[in-house]
């Protein structure tokens, strides 16, 4: 294992867990720090914890792991507000680089405005917003491949592309984006062994491949479902749910409003319910580089 810290900045990672993903000693904030400690020591970095999440943190002792920290106050207290001010602040000392917030399906504080504002607010600034078990440590694990760190790969999940599936779904806005990042990483996107899509985005992507790769080669490069708003999403979802599809690129515009906007919170949601599988990256800048250091790290693994 061999990593390259020098002149870089420690990264500031605001970290919150619904209730029902800290009491438990296989609960799903335990399993980020043994799953991705690896990861944690190499990126040394200050955590911004909130409230109760810090206390479990001490119940389980993982203190030592989650160093150093500075606690902001219980959600009830503006915990998460403070939280979503540190996400948009531009001062590197009073902001965060990115944010865990494992998300409980069925817990309603997650769908609080500040909550709400918090994923929107990420995607706006470009910041990594990671919901779910597998997200946060697929994430933790790139970063120290981007700082030169070679990591074992004893329980690391989903680098045989060969056997693995992928979403691609993006708004109206960003299907422009989506064919950008699509053409870039088109060779890393042509590993999986099956390409999902909603509607217009699933015909854009598989025009693309048949330029790449030709007509017949490229034939249902994707697999289209339905728009998003006719039901594409649930579609999907049902996939994430049966453990058929691990990963979620969904280029989200967070500046429209958006009639089925039920349909997109189902697709997430679904990914959250499997929160040890499942991950879904929703801004274009993240998609680019997750995308590139997956390639990376899958080149350096295999």
């Amino acid at each position: 294992m061999t990593s390259s810290t020098e002149n870089r900045r420690r990264l500031r990672i605001g970290l919150i867990a619904n209730r029902a993903h800290q009491d438990a000693a296989d609960s799903a904030l335990v399993q980020l720090f043994v799953r991705a400690r690896e990861a944690i020591h190499i990126l040394d970095i200050e955590w911004v914890v909130v409230g109760r999440t810090l206390d479990a943190i001490h119940s389980h002792g993982l203190q030592n792991i989650c160093s150093p920290h500075s606690r902001f106050p219980y959600g009830r207290d503006g915990g998460l507000m403070k939280l979503v001010a540190h996400v948009v602040n531009r001062d590197p000392d009073n902001s965060v680089d990115a944010v865990i917030y494992l998300i409980d399906p069925v817990d309603y504080s997650s769908i609080f405005p500040e909550a709400l504002a918090l994923k929107r607010q990420c995607v706006i600034h470009g910041k990594p917003y990671l919901s779910t078990l597998a997200g946060a440590c697929e994430w933790l694990e790139l970063e120290a491949t981007a700082v030169g760190a070679t990591l074992s790969v004893n329980g690391a999940a989903g680098l045989d592309l060969a056997n693995e599936r992928i979403a691609l779904i993006a708004h109206d806005a960003l299907k422009q984006n989506m064919l950008q990042i699509a053409e870039k990483h088109f060779a890393l996107l042509d590993q999986f062994e099956h390409r999902y899509a909603t509607g217009t985005t699933g015909s854009l992507l598989n025009q693309l491949a048949q330029k790449i790769k030709g007509e017949e080669a490229a034939r249902n490069w994707v697999q289209p479902f339905l728009s998003g708003p006719m039901g594409g999403d649930a579609q999907i979802a049902e996939l994430v749910l049966e453990r058929k599809i691990r990963r979620i690129l969904f280029l989200e515009d967070p500046h429209v409003a958006r009639q089925h906007e039920a349909d997109i919170q189902l697709l997430e949601r679904a990914a959250r319910t499997v929160t040890d599988f499942a991950l879904v990256v929703s801004d274009g800048q993240g998609s680019d580089r997750w995308l590139r250091l997956l390639s990376q790290r899958i080149a350096t693994t295999f």
